[in-house]
């Protein structure tokens, strides 16, 4: 394995546009490592100018790219999945340092984001139209699929590889161009995944990279041009709001994957062992950094003091708080101050209402953003945490008593990302699964995300879908081809 050095060694400083360019002005901004605050790189900070610059690339071969056979944009992404796999080390690593999280999440998110790729190559030469005769008998009708052209994609810096690769992919797969601004906290991942993508022979102008302290600033003019024709964005539903607004005079296409307010209901039927090993998985995987983090845990009231012993017992025996690079930590900081600030704020507006902390809730203090896997009980339905995305490792704990009270309390948020349910009754689990108010449903399952399944929300939570065959369909437009 590549040492730290050699890592950030191998990653371009600069902007991506055709290849490694330096912002206008030469500014930069530092990247910091969360367990210790420290600064791990100098980064370009792109300007607007440069912005335009990248657009300028996209619209350029955006035609060429487009004529390009299907195979041949299919093998190019085959490609890059085997360059990430060929190197996942250096890219878990990479994550590590910039993000926080531990090691053997970052290889998960290794494995995960990559087959992005693999999963986009195979559809490239199945996009397909529809040939048939008008029902009138007057004619032919074609139903034709093309690229939607220039694509903006601003990614979040809590999955820096796969928030990216789930939108790369089936854009370059349709034949589209795509820029890409990622979050200013973790831009080295996506620097890394631009050469990568130059290495296994992507054209120069497919794919640009843009890294700014600035994220409205750099994207207001692009949205503003009349050349880009979609816009894909993941993070908060403050920022998608008005990200939506600002696309609404181009009349871009767009998708929006927003924020979560995940229910985790346990009911009393349930495996409660498989719902404790389930909770750790949904509440912890990436520190509990993830929009499909369980947010909000309602258990029946039969068994909620055991599931709550029992979650806890399993923190206390597996949950290791640490810098991600120890072998030993499972739990890695918080990816900034700010962060850490959040989380704490909102456990400890919910223990001055009147909550119960069963484990965890104080900060350990000391360099770097780290805070402990936190339970909760005795919650008061005014705290802010049952309303609020926390996005950290805290999970409070609901008595419910019957389906439809537990059903009623899931639905209660203005999210709809994904929802949780552990019961051994098929009627009860496919019943609750089409009441509940959300893109997605684990039934007895603490992790659903798949490539090869659509990711994405309803109500705040957004619209589009990312991955599965629906992924692609994304960056088509349908043309209807008439014909005597």
């Amino acid at each position: 394995m590549a040492s730290e050095t050699e890592v950030l060694a191998s990653v371009p400083k600069q902007l991506w546009i055709g290849g490694p360019v330096d912002a206008t002005g030469g500014g930069t901004f530092a990247v910091h490592n969360p367990a210790n605050g420290e600064v791990l790189a100098e980064v370009a900070d792109g300007s607007p100018e440069d912005a335009v610059q990248a657009l300028d690339a996209a619209v350029a071969v955006q035609a060429q790219w487009a004529a390009t056979p299907a195979r041949e944009r299919g093998e190019i992404l085959r490609a890059v999945f085997e360059r990430i796999t060929a190197r996942a080390e250096e890219f878990a690593l990479l994550m590590t340092l910039e993000m926080g999280k531990a090691l053997p999440e970052s290889r998960n998110e290794v494995r995960y984001g990559a087959e992005f790729f693999r999963w986009f190559s195979e559809e490239a030469a199945r996009i397909h139209g529809r040939y048939l005769h008008a029902p009138s008998g007057t004619g032919r009708i074609l139903v034709h699929k093309q690229p939607v052209g220039p694509c903006l994609a601003i990614t979040p810096w809590n999955f820096p590889l796969a928030m990216g690769t789930r939108k790369i992919g089936p854009a370059l797969a349709a034949g589209c161009t795509m820029i890409v601004k990622p979050a200013s906290a973790t831009p080295l991942t996506m620097l890394l995944l631009a050469k990568l993508c130059s290495e296994a022979g992507l054209p120069d102008g497919v794919l640009s990279v843009i890294t700014s302290r600035r994220s409205g600033a750099v994207t207001q003019p692009l949205l503003d041009d009349p050349r880009l024709r979609k816009l894909t964005f993941t993070g908060s539903t403050e920022v998608g709001r008005t990200l939506v607004e600002k696309s609404a005079s181009g009349l871009l296409r767009t998708s929006m994957e927003l924020g979560g307010n995940a229910p985790f209901v346990v009911f009393d039927d349930a495996d409660i062992d498989a719902a404790v090993e389930g909770a750790l998985l949904a509440k912890l995987r990436n520190g509990g950094e993830a929009c499909t983090a369980a947010n909000r845990f309602h258990v029946h009231r039969a068994v909620v003091e055991e599931f709550t012993e029992k979650f806890v017992a399993a923190i206390n025996s597996q949950v290791r708080l640490g810098p991600g690079t120890d072998p030993d930590t499972t739990l890695g900081p918080l990816v900034s101050e700010d962060q850490l600030n959040t989380v704490a704020e909102l456990v400890d507006d919910a223990v001055d209402a009147g909550a119960s902390v069963r484990v965890g809730g104080k900060a350990p203090g000391g360099p770097g953003w780290f805070y402990p896997a936190t339970v909760l009980t005795d919650i008061p339905a005014r705290a802010r945490i049952l309303r609020e995305e926390v996005f950290g490792p805290v999970a409070p704990i609901v008595a419910f008593d019957t389906e439809e009270e537990g059903l009623a309390a899931a639905n209660d948020t203005e999210f709809g990302l994904v929802s949780y349910i552990y019961t051994r009754d098929l009627e009860r689990a496919l019943r609750v699964a089409e009441g509940l108010e959300s893109g997605m449903v684990g039934v007895n399952r603490g992790v659903i995300s798949d490539p090869a399944a659509p990711f994405g929300g309803v109500k705040a939570s957004g619209f589009g879908r990312e991955g599965g065959t629906e992924g692609i369909e994304e960056y088509l437009s349908t043309k209807y081809i008439a014909m005597t």
